[in-house]
């Protein structure tokens, strides 16, 4: 065994590569998870449902309402950056930036669908909706 101890500027040195290498594994992820909940938004749970609870003697499950980076990461970044999202009160506003073509349109309806959401047309405000509560 050596008995050589890294000098502190090495060590900072080291946790920095560490830590932008895990920066990166990150972001990969999180690509992931957007392709993944694109491609099968059915199959993938958008909001989890928490253990069936005892009230007044009946049970009754209880799911976590969805928020905007829930929403946010069923799109793929390149879609993402087309939208702007706004939270309302039981739902999630879902509004496009510029003209998103009908390839664009098609893939983010779909994605909205798949969330139970829909679509309101209402000329330069026309917008997605998905609710908050699956």
């Amino acid at each position: 065994m050596s008995d050589h101890k890294p000098s502190t500027e090495e060590v900072l040195r080291r946790l920095s590569e560490v830590l932008d290498v895990l920066s990166k594994i990150s972001e990969d992820l999180e690509d992931i998870a957007r392709s993944l909940k694109t491609v099968r938004p059915a199959v993938v749970p958008l909001t989890p449902t928490l253990p069936v609870l005892k009230v007044s003697g009946e049970t009754a499950p209880r799911s976590v309402g969805r928020g905007i980076e829930d929403v946010r990461m069923m799109f793929t970044k390149e879609l993402e950056e087309l939208l702007d999202f706004e939270e309302k009160e039981d739902y999630i506003r879902v509004k496009p930036r510029k003209y998103l073509g009908s390839d664009n349109f098609a893939k983010i309806a779909s994605t909205i669908r798949g969330a139970g959401g829909e679509y309101i047309s209402a000329g330069k405000e026309s917008h997605f909706r998905i609710p908050k509560q699956s």
